[in-house]
This record gives structure tokens, sequence and C-alpha cells, in this order.
């Protein structure tokens, strides 16, 4: 590390987020040792271990959680190697994915499993594909999912292991690998069971044997090589996650409710939403024929943005009721083409 990007790290702390804001990505000097990173990942050798998995992926810094494609290395999100760069995450995209020691787990060993899957070509065996599906299967920005399917483990939030097969294999390997989870009792007479029972199994067999892929060179997307400012960097990622960034109907519903409750005499907004949540949701679901489960879960985030901005219904309860639903239908009706957009 140079000596600039050394002073960058130790005086992180001491700037003001508009002076953090303007510093180049690679310039700041990230690094996971000493940290606490180190010891999270150390849990998670320490599980592998336990499970008698001889491999060990190797972890490094970037912009998101992922593992490269075919490429047996983890990355963890740069902000979450300084305390300072996690509350700045959390002020501008209102969370810090993987901020608490409970989140960082689960996400670590779902991508553990996209790397035991690579470094041990799983992807190519017969019964890999019976199980899973074919691992050549386009990705979705968007996909369809069955909330009550008991075929698939459930892990990471909206059923992530129907998204793709590969992400089928990570979450079904995070849960095996959990030791808190009782995945014999809890997917008990599920179809999931035996897709656990399968990486049970083969784990035994493979798990002592070195890997047939390794990393030599330096990983993709390393922060090493992001050039542009911490600033650039949040105006792009708000803008690729659309409609998937928490905010993103901020202003919509501050045109509905209101900011202000002067006397203290008006209802929360996230109440009134509440109470006539049935009645929202099937108006809405009749209107788009989206499945409630859909519209309920694009409801609860109108709730949860409300509770968070602390809105106001008006006086008229029942005209804050007719736009809010309006607001949801119209919504819920641009996902429904964006859906049907990304089955073709």
């Amino acid at each position: 590390m140079s000596k600039s990007k050394k002073t960058i790290h130790k005086n992180l702390s001491k700037l003001s987020d508009g002076q953090i804001l303007q510093l180049r990505i690679k310039d700041i000097g990230l690094h996971i040792q000493g940290t606490k990173l180190e010891p999270l990942i150390q849990r998670l050798y320490n599980e592998l271990e336990d499970k008698g998995i001889h491999f060990r992926p190797r972890c490094y810094l970037t912009d998101e959680w992922l593992t490269p494609d075919k490429i047996p290395i983890i990355g963890i999100p740069f902000y979450l190697a300084h305390p300072k760069l996690s509350a700045l995450e959390k002020k501008m995209m209102l969370e810090a994915e993987g901020g608490s020691e409970k989140s960082f787990m689960r996400l670590i060993r779902h991508e553990c499993g996209h790397t035991i899957n690579f470094a041990y070509k799983l992807y190519t065996k017969t019964r890999w594909r019976e199980l899973f599906g074919h691992f050549s299967r386009i990705y979705s920005n968007s996909y369809l999912f069955q909330p009550y399917s008991k075929r698939f483990v459930i892990h990471l939030s909206n059923h992530y292991a129907q998204s793709h097969p590969d992400e089928d294999f990570a979450e079904t390997f995070a849960v095996w690998l959990n030791n808190s989870i009782e995945w014999n009792e809890k997917y008990k007479g599920w179809p999931a069971i035996r897709k656990l029972r399968y990486v049970d199994s083969l784990m035994k067999r493979i798990g002592p044997n070195e890997p047939l892929v390794t990393v030599h060179e330096k990983p993709p997307f390393s922060i090493d090589r992001m050039r542009s400012t911490l600033e650039d960097y949040y105006e792009r990622k708000r803008r690729s996650l659309g409609p998937d960034f928490q905010g993103y109907y901020d202003d919509s519903l501050k045109q509905i409710f209101s900011e202000r409750n002067p006397d203290g005499s008006l209802q929360k907004a996230s109440y009134l939403l509440k109470r006539h949540k049935r009645q929202i949701v099937n108006t809405v679901s009749e209107w788009t024929r989206l499945r409630k489960y859909d519209v309920c879960q694009l409801l609860d985030k109108f709730i949860s943005r409300c509770n968070r901005l602390d809105l106001y219904a008006h006086n008229d309860q029942t005209g804050d009721i007719i736009s809010a639903t309006s607001l949801l239908t119209a919504i819920a009706s641009n996902t429904f083409r964006l859906r049907a957009k990304g089955r073709r």
C-alpha cells in the first residue's frame, strides 16, 4: 500500500461524507486484514473444516457481494471494511448489505456455495443437473417464483434459490453448511431434502480433495481497479437498481402523504396502509392480474418507507387510500410488464 493510501485510510474517520464522496475508491487503501471481516471469514473457514472440506475460498474486496463466473473466489463489498464507509453506504443506499454479523455470515455462506461449485466443477455432473437444472440457463434481471414451493430451501430473501440453478445450489449449500440449522428436521417432507442430502453425500466424497480450479491471477472487479469516485459510484448504483432501490418511491409517497403533523392529530401513513392492506391488495391484484403475494410485497415496501420517512395521512383518508392504490397499481402494472419481458 502506498504512503498516500495509508494516509487516506488512517484519516478516513476524520473526513466528512462530502469529502469521502470525492475520493476515488482505488485510492482509499482498503484491505481485509485487521478489520472486523477477518474473524468472520475465519468463522467460515472453521465451518468448512468442521464439515471436512479442504478448500478455503480466498476473499477480496469489490463493489458488491459476488463470485465471478466460474472463478472460485469471494467478493466482499468494500464498504464493510471500514465503519465510516458502512455508515455512508446506509446513508446513500438505506442499508449496508452484510453489515451485521448474522447477515454477513448468511451471505458469505451463499457465496461459498458458488465457489465450491466452481472449484470442483460440480455443475458438470449429471446428478447436479438433474436436481438443480442446467447451469447454462440464462440469468434474467427478473424472475418469477413460487412463494410456497417446497422444492427449494429458504435462505436469502425473495426466494432467491428459484432465480437460477447455480443460485439454487448455493442456497442449498449455505443451509447445509450452517451448523445452527437442523436441516434434516426443518426440511423433512420437503422435496428440497433431496438436494440437501445430495450436498451432504457429495461433500463427504469430495471435501478432502484438492480443488480442480484455483485462482492465481488478480480477480476481476477488485477495488484496486475502481477509478471512479464514491459519488459517481453511488449515482450509478442507484440508477442501476431502479425500483429495487429502497428509496425509489419516496418522492411519490411524499406527494400523497404529509411530512408534517403540526397538532399531533394526524394518523401515521404506515398505520393507514396497514389497516386497509387487504382492501388495497385485492383491488390492485384484480386490476393488474398480479399475484396477491407480489402486490403485498410491494405494499410492504410502501409501508416501510412511510414509516422511515415519518409520513402522515391527511384528514381526507379516503383520498389518501385512493392515491396510494393508484400509485401501487401503476407500479405493479409496470413490474408485471418487466417480468413478462424477462420470461421471453
